[in-house]
């Protein structure tokens, strides 16, 4: 069995397991390999989930792609999660 690779990551300040392969190609993907978990990951695909739905992005675009090359960028190394200025939190019922 393979053992597990642990990264300081920057994002939960802790030693942690990182992932498996570069998520993305170029230096960003590389930077995310090196210094992110699996768990702040993940945390940052919740987060472009919502920014996915609250924008009704079109995940086949280019364009797509740099906004999630850039608030994978912001929510890692950034001053951290941005929700979009229309997002409204649900109520509380």
């Amino acid at each position: 069995m393979k053992e597990q690779r642990l990264v300081n990551c920057v994002k939960l300040n802790k030693e942690l397991p990182g992932l498996d392969r570069i998520p993305i190609p170029g230096e960003l993907g590389e930077k995310i390999y090196n210094s992110i978990s699996k768990e702040a990951f993940d945390m940052f695909l919740e987060h472009f989930k919502m920014i996915v739905n609250e924008y009704r992005l079109d995940l086949s675009s280019p364009a797509t792609d740099k906004i999630f090359e850039e608030q994978m960028r912001e929510f890692f190394f950034g001053e951290g999660i941005k929700l979009p200025d229309e997002y409204t939190p649900p109520e509380n019922k």
